[in-house]
């Protein structure tokens, strides 16, 4: 038989917390094709995700606007005004973790996020400090699908692999936490999350 599963982790952006770079953007810049060109011109997301990795926001605004020094006002922006990229949180998502708590089940983050912006991303939501344990990329300066990151989570939580399961809405993620052998489901929606948690016997 397998083990039951007793533990819960969850991403944070886009499973609990809504976030798209171009909300701030579309206020700075004249048209959605401009946003765009700025998104593809600079690699935004490869650039964010260094700052997921660990680097700060004053050394990664630095060395692309050496590269892009027009668009520096854009990328300092980002950091000053990163609240205006983030939205309401997906309560139904929210509501569903307190509910396994209430279950009996252990709840975990587990996000790729930049150090300097997640304490700003739990004052505006307070819900954060309910999970037992959080596991932040940018503290660790280790990023998902990395395997890494996964067993550090299992390690520093006690956390059995097979009686886990992680959600997350990249598909690249969710199969690095199967790489590990945890039970792992993308996430698109709270009622499908909701359904698919109870297909693997979780009371929800």
């Amino acid at each position: 038989m397998k083990a039951p599963i007793d533990t819960v982790v969850f991403d944070v952006g886009n499973v609990l917390i809504p976030w798209d770079p171009r909300w701030l953007f579309r206020k700075l810049l004249p048209s959605e094709a401009a946003v765009e060109t700025f998104l593809a011109e600079v690699d935004f997301a490869a650039w964010n995700a260094l700052h997921d990795a660990g680097q700060t926001f004053e050394r990664g605004i630095a060395q692309l606007s050496a590269d892009f020094p027009h668009y520096r006002h854009l990328l300092q922006a980002y950091f000053d005004r990163w609240e205006e990229t983030i939205a309401e949180p997906i309560h139904g998502t929210v509501a569903l973790a307190r509910r396994l708590r209430e279950t009996g089940y252990r709840t975990l983050a587990l996000t790729n996020f930049s150090r300097e912006t997640f304490p700003r991303a739990v004052c505006l939501n307070p819900f954060l400090k309910e999970f037992e344990g959080v596991l932040v990329s940018g503290d660790e300066m280790i990023v998902k699908p990395d395997p890494a990151i996964y067993r550090l989570l299992c390690e520093r939580y006690d956390v059995v692999p097979e009686r886990a399961v992680f959600i997350d809405d990249s598909p690249a993620n969710v199969e690095g936490a199967r790489n590990i052998g945890m039970h792992a489901l993308r996430f698109t929606s709270p009622e499908q999350l909701s359904t698919d948690l109870q297909a693997l016997g979780i009371r929800v």
